[in-house]
Formats: structure tokens, C-alpha cells, sequence
């Protein structure tokens, strides 16, 4: 996708990557930004910035997705790129509150479904359109620390790999976007985490993966080349790979429940 006059909304845009991508976008060209996040004061400031039209909305509720899908549709005229950029992070495994298992359910994977069912008719219906899904290296390998994070970013990588498979051969484009460790508020205070084994990227390099993937239109967006090497060993054998993942672990410390 050449960015050039395209329109594009991004989720999650007030700080971090989906401030950087905003930035980016417009130095490369985009016509008019939609964007939004549940932090209305970040995200005003951004819009002043970059020009970008803003309304602060909580993705974690469906009827705010498709309210604010329907007001980008309308300030739009159409979307040729969406960014399901938005996310949280929850520590723990089985023993964190089911509340908080919905919390980030509802963010990292409930968000990306309930925007694409507003925003994929009419992509579908000219027979073009781009969705880009904000999930992590760790759909791709696991997140030590965190098995809802870990979770909820399998389950994004599996409905972007999805709905590639399902409408590629109709106009759709889909990239899903998968780092390790980048600086952002989600990250601040764990810079020597598992996470940032291979370095701690801002956000502004991660983008320069972004472009070069939407220019090529291929699935995959690793900022962090090494990405690549790992998920190559884990399918190449699965029980050595959890071994590894294990030994890992115990470099960071065992979970501490029950």
C-alpha cells in the first residue's frame, strides 16, 4: 500500500506506537487520520500535532467500537487503512481475576472483531481495504509473566491470519504486527524484562517495519528480525523450544501463585 492520500484510523493512538504511526503516516503522505483512544487528553494532544481528527472512545465496549468506526466512516468517506493498534497487558496466569481476563480479552482481541465487522462491509463491498492488527511477538512465541497477554495475542494473530484467509482473494489486505519489547507506557519500568531480551525499540524505529510492510503487503511486520529465527525453531521442534522457554523462565524468576 502506497500511504500517499490514503485514509486511516488508528486505535490506541494517544502515546506509543499508535502516536508513532500517526506521526508517520502523515510524514508519509496520508490524507486525512482518524484516531482514538480511551486517554482523551493524549490523544487531543496528538491531534494537534498532526492534524489528525480525534474522539476519544473505550474499546474495552462494543457499541464504542462501532460508534466510532461509524463516526470515521463519516468524516472519511472511507477507510483504506485500519489500525487495530490498541492494547493492555495484565501480569499473571489462572489465578488473576476473571474480570481483568475479560478487561484484556475484551482489548486485545474483542476490539480488532467488533471494528472489523463495522469497517469490513464496505472494504469488501469496493473489493479493497487494509487491516493492520497490533499484536506482538508473543502471539507468535508466549509472554513470560503473563498468560492473558500471551493469550489474547495468539488469539489476535489467529483472527488476522483468519480474515486474511478468508477475504484475501476479495480486495482485503492484512499485516499483523508483531514486536518485541518496544518503549511505551506498557513497558516503562520493565527495560531489562524478558521481553527486551533482543533490545528495547522506540517506537518510531518499529514504524519504519510498518512502512516497509504495507508498501510490500505481506502478513508479517517483525520490527525484531530475530522474531523470525524463533519461530522457525519452535515449529521445528516444539518440545525443544519449550525447554528453552522454560530455562527462560527460570532466568526471570518462577511465578509466584500457587
Amino acid at each position: 500500500m502506497n500511504l500517499a492520500g490514503k485514509n486511516i484510523v488508528i486505535t490506541g493512538a494517544a502515546s506509543g506506537i499508535g502516536r508513532a504511526m500517526t506521526r508517520r503516516f502523515k510524514a508519509e503522505g496520508a490524507g486525512n487520520i482518524v484516531i482514538t483512544d480511551v486517554n482523551a487528553e493524549g490523544l487531543a494532544a496528538v491531534a494537534e500535532e498532526t492534524g489528525a481528527i480525534a474522539r476519544a472512545a473505550n474499546l474495552g465496549e462494543e457499541q464504542a467500537v462501532l460508534d466510532f468506526i461509524g463516526f470515521a466512516e463519516t468524516e472519511l468517506g472511507q477507510i483504506d487503512l485500519l489500525c487495530n493498534n490498541a492494547g493492555i497487558s495484565v501480569s499473571g496466569g489462572p489465578e488473576v481475576e476473571t474480570s481483568d481476563w475479560q478487561a484484556i480479552w475484551n482489548i486485545n482481541v474483542m476490539a480488532h472483531v467488533w471494528a472489523t465487522r463495522a469497517a469490513l462491509p464496505a472494504m469488501l463491498s469496493r473489493g479493497e481495504g487494509y487491516l493492520l492488527h497490533t499484536a506482538s511477538a508473543a502471539g507468535l512465541l508466549s509472554q513470560i509473566g503473563s498468560a492473558p497477554y500471551a493469550v489474547t495475542k495468539h488469539a489476535a494473530v489467529a483472527y488476522a491470519e483468519w480474515l486474511a484467509i478468508t477475504y484475501g482473494d476479495q480486495g482485503l489486505n492484512v499485516s499483523a504486527l508483531c514486536p518485541q519489547a518496544v518503549r511505551t507506557a506498557m513497558t516503562a519500568g520493565h527495560e531489562d524484562g524478558v521481553a527486551s531480551v533482543d533490545g528495547m525499540m522506540e517506537p518510531e524505529t518499529l514504524c519504519d517495519a510498518v512502512i516497509e510492510t504495507l508498501a510490500a503487503e505481506s502478513f508479517l511486520v517483525l520490527p525484531h528480525p530475530e522474531v523470525a529465527t524463533y519461530i522457525r525453531r519452535k515449529t521445528a521442534d516444539y518440545d525443544r523450544w519449550l525447554t528453552g522457554m522454560r530455562r527462560l523462565q527460570s532466568h526471570y524468576g518462577q511465578p509466584s501463585w500457587p
